[in-house]
């Protein structure tokens, strides 16, 4: 058995799942609605407080399925009953980042600013404390979705390893090269 697809999925309260017969799941909770399609070899059954995913055969195909599917349901289930956060941080002298309503404005050393639109499902912030670097904070129910918009910020200003100056993570650790002078004796 799949390691993690045997796992069952243990359902919080106020939290609610319907399996409908064409293999689509439907979990809804106190912070929204999300559905997955699921494969239909994949059989996806609740009992009780419980979510169990099942494959019908050893094929190599249907363990990398049953693994998959249980994993996107668990993330599902965490969405809709507590949410994910995504904290990033401009490192960069000059770097800025606010936001108007779902708009992103980024300045990120470019000869222009940056206008980044978010879908409505995901809630964004931005501060900049004093003395700090700037920080955009996502929070959404989709661990897929949130997780993309992230790496489409990062990828906007790639970390460069000399100085260590882009957007990351907070507390993202990133390896340093040495400059030229340290070669030097």
């Amino acid at each position: 058995m799949s390691r993690i697809g045997k796992k069952p999925i243990n359902l919080p309260s106020g939290v609610t799942v319907d399996v409908s017969s064409p293999g689509e799941v439907t979990v809804k909770g106190p912070k929204g609605t999300l559905t997955q399609e699921v494969n239909p070899d994949i059989q996806v059954k609740v009992e009780g407080n419980e979510i169990i995913v099942s494959r019908p055969t050893e094929s190599k195909r249907h363990k990398s399925l049953h693994g998959l599917y249980r994993s996107l349901i668990n993330n599902m289930v965490i969405g809709v009953s507590e949410g994910y956060k995504k904290e990033l941080e401009l490192v960069g002298v000059g770097y800025k980042a606010a936001n108007q309503g779902q708009v992103l404005e980024l300045n990120l050393g470019y000869s222009h600013n940056i206008f980044f639109a978010l879908p409505n499902d995901v809630a964004v912030k931005t501060e900049t404390p004093k003395g700090k670097n700037p920080i955009i904070t996502l929070e959404a129910i989709d661990k897929e979705l949130i997780g993309q918009i992230a790496a489409k910020i990062k990828s906007l200003r790639k970390i460069e390893p000399y100085k260590g100056k882009g957007v990351r993570f907070v507390g993202e650790q990133i390896r340093r090269k040495a400059g030229k002078t340290a070669g030097k004796k």
